[in-house]
């Protein structure tokens, strides 16, 4: 289901937005704030599992569009959040072994919306992002993944990490991108597979890293050692997808 993206001011207007059942992508609220309405829509905020971010008065002032946010503003996502599971449904739908894309830290909508239409054009069953240190489903992202956020399901977790083990269990196997792993051409990336790509600059996170089963390197030639995140998730999306292809999944 599509929603409009909104950027929605003032506490009775988050209240009412969190009760219809808006999908709130961020809500920040002023330090110091703990009066009764505050108090409810933390605790719808924190029913719904929403990341609450306290900021100084001045900061709201620069995000206010209005100049009255009464003390709070949240940001509603432009399309409804899958679950992790209807991914997997998707691939026994689909009669396909589970492909999904993890994502550690990418920031830039431009970024995300590039790699879910990279994800939906590879066949993969899904994307995961983590609720901290990563956009949300917004109109730019929408816009930039040309239409396959209509077709792929992008989920949000509260732990990265957690997941991964949760999905291992379930048969799932992971090959984290890193600069310094196996060349991708080494490695068996057949099967269920879980496919970690992290951040520009940092790559994924220690932790994410080391609960993956493998690191796939991109052998590279030039002058410089890394590629845009969205640009080396489509390289290694396809490696996985030729080796699907000459296996005859």
């Amino acid at each position: 289901m599509r929603y409009e993206e909104l950027t929605i001011e003032g506490r009775n207007a988050v209240l009412e937005a969190f009760r219809s059942g808006k999908t709130i992508d961020k809500l920040f609220i002023q330090d110091g704030c703990h009066d009764g309405p505050i108090q409810s829509i933390t605790r719808e905020a924190r029913k719904k599992d929403v990341i609450l971010t306290f900021v100084p008065k001045e900061r709201l002032d620069q995000m206010s569009s209005s100049g009255k946010h009464q003390g709070v503003i949240a940001y509603g996502a432009a399309y409804e959040y899958a679950q992790v599971e209807d991914m997997l449904n998707l691939a026994r739908e689909r009669g396909e072994p589970p492909f999904l894309f993890l994502l550690d830290g990418i920031e830039d909508p431009h970024n995300l919306g590039a790699i879910i239409r990279t994800a939906n054009l590879a066949g993969a069953h899904g994307v995961i992002i983590p609720k901290r240190r990563a956009a949300g489903l917004t109109a730019v992202v929408a816009k930039t993944s040309a239409g396959a956020l209509n077709y792929t399901p992008v989920a949000k977790v509260t732990n990265l990490s957690s997941a991964i083990a949760e999905l291992k269990e379930r048969g799932i196997w992971f090959v984290c991108a890193d600069m310094k792993g196996e060349s991708m051409y080494r490695l068996n990336l057949t099967g269920p597979i879980g496919l970690v790509i992290g951040g520009e600059g940092k790559g994924a996170g220690k932790l994410v890293k080391e609960n993956c089963d493998m690191t796939a390197a991109i052998p590279m030639k030039g002058e410089i050692d890394s590629l845009n995140a969205s640009v080396a998730a489509g390289v290694l999306a396809y490696e996985i997808v030729r080796q699907r292809l000459a296996g005859g999944a």
